[in-house]
């Protein structure tokens, strides 16, 4: 049984960053080293994120919420206005919207046929009580 937090780390975080990465790129006219300076990770993964190599298990370029909330970050990171504990949440509100839209369902299913998405709602009911634990 894979948990739906391991298909977001093999899956849904490389998707998050590549999209942070190209917003940084283009939007913003970072060079790849910045760009993996502010998201901790190297050069040559962002370039693999750039060639499409890496970060391509789903699309999300037409998740209107989606990308808003990473064209966010992107600006935050570009003004370096955010502190590691607020990119952290970010990265994390993200991720959650994603979930929770049930974004991750098929790709959950590809690694664990035994889920039924028909009839699972933990990733937004797990949502729903990660927002309001205090």
């Amino acid at each position: 049984m894979l948990l739906p937090c391991e298909v977001a780390v093999k899956c849904v975080l490389p998707v998050v960053r590549a999209m942070i990465a190209k917003e940084l790129m283009t939007k913003h006219l970072m060079k790849q080293v910045k760009v993996a300076e502010l998201l901790g990770v190297s050069q040559p993964a962002i370039s693999l994120y750039t060639r499409k190599i890496r970060g391509r298990a789903m699309d999300l370029e037409n998740e209107i919420e989606i990308t808003k909330l990473i064209e966010n970050l992107a600006s935050s990171l570009a003004k370096e206005e955010l502190s590691h504990k607020d990119y952290i949440v970010a990265f994390c509100e993200i991720c959650r919207t994603i979930r929770a839209k049930g974004l991750m369902c098929k790709l959950h299913k590809t690694f664990d046929p035994t889920v039924n998405i028909e009839k699972c709602k933990l990733c937004s009911v797990m949502t729903i009580a990660c927002i309001n634990k205090p």
